[in-house]
């Protein structure tokens, strides 16, 4: 029968636990105000930093006193073996998980910075998690005593099992992937694509991209339809464009006339109302002899897609205003129509009569 080893080891191991309970909550409390101040501050990477401090802190501070008080009692040497295997295989989780957490906020600090205040890519966060908390895991495993080589063989084979039944959904990935790498899109871009859809790209994760229209509602496009269709990105080459405004005006106008008024308003509206490029120069060009108009097309520029609404509402009163004051006519549509002479006909068996 084996000795009682008496209650010394035990009073030091449950001394080294409380002293390791106590510090693990006098760090998440530090980690915790250290966050919160974190926040209050422009600079993104002190968040991150005290985020990690504030997943590690409890978890490692209780583990480490766990193999502190492990090494405090004597134990036999296989259960100290298989002790230090469990605390090194839930410490690599631990760490994994915080990492995962780290690396994802990093990319989207990295995204937010390129991308400004519309960024939300989650792709590559979601990505980089899975590729993280994989290599924990396999390190998990070789820390407990599990080999990992016939694994990585069976994850070869079962990868190409799965990526078989899985086709449209790696197809969605790598396109989402692909469309990122290219810089097709990005989140805050105003998109159209031939199939009709077209609004603000609000997310562009795994599987899908999400867009949202004009009247505020979020449409869910698989990523692998980017690669089939015709997209429109009117964010690209630059935010700004133009916009093709189409009006009209009488035979008899003084052309240099209306075309100089229509510049002034198209000055006054790019100056003063919000959207408008200020130092952009209004165009005007006539292109059309109507049945009873003169068409011509005015050219101004927005500062982005959503623009062009308030610029055409502003647009057309003011420009509807000074033509009015002007004396200049946008006549309706009109048509002459010639009828033929109505006068009578002497009838075509009509012979003259002689008489005696």
């Amino acid at each position: 029968m084996p000795e009682w080893p008496g209650w010394e080891p035990i009073i030091i191991a449950s001394a080294v636990m409380v002293v390791a309970l106590v510090v693990a909550v006098a760090l998440r409390l530090f980690a915790k105000r250290l966050t919160a101040h974190a926040e209050d501050t422009r600079w993104t990477w002190d968040d991150l930093a005290a985020r990690l401090l504030y997943d590690l802190a409890l978890p490692l501070a209780v583990l480490g006193g766990g193999w502190l008080a492990a090494n405090a009692l004597p134990l036999h040497h296989g259960t100290m073996v298989a002790t230090g295997r469990v605390l090194t295989a839930a410490t690599v989780l631990v760490v994994s998980l915080a990492l995962a957490r780290l690396v994802a906020g990093i990319i989207a600090s990295v995204a937010l910075i390129r991308q400004g205040t519309a960024a939300n890519v989650t792709i590559f966060t979601n990505i980089s998690k899975v590729l993280v908390l994989g290599v924990g895991v396999l390190v998990m495993l070789q820390s407990l005593g599990v080999s990992i080589t016939p694994l990585l063989g069976a994850l070869g084979v079962g990868g190409l099992a799965v990526a078989l039944a899985l086709q449209d959904t790696l197809a969605n990935l790598f396109a989402g992937v692909h469309v990122l790498a290219s810089r097709t899109m990005e989140p805050g871009d105003y998109i159209k694509l031939s199939s009709g859809q077209e609004g603000y790209v609000v997310d562009i994760n795994w599987r899908n991209t999400s867009i949202r229209t004009l009247s505020d509602n979020i449409e869910v496009i698989p990523n692998a339809t980017f690669s089939k269709t015709i997209l429109t990105n009117y964010h690209r080459p630059a935010q700004d464009m133009s916009l093709l405004f189409q009006a009209s005006c009488a035979y008899d106008a003084d052309l240099d006339h209306v075309e100089k008024v229509v510049i002034e308003v198209g000055h006054e509206v790019m100056a003063e109302v919000e959207g408008g490029v200020k130092d952009a120069e209004p165009l005007v060009r006539f292109h059309t002899f109507d049945d009873s108009r003169i068409h011509f097309t005015v050219i101004l520029r927005t500062v982005e897609f959503g623009d062009q609404f308030r610029i055409k509402h502003e647009f057309v009163k003011r420009l509807h205003r000074r033509f009015r004051l002007e004396g200049i006519e946008m006549p309706p549509p009109t048509r002459k129509i010639l009828l033929p002479d109505s006068r009578p006909q002497p009838p075509s068996d009509a012979r003259p009569h002689l008489t005696d």
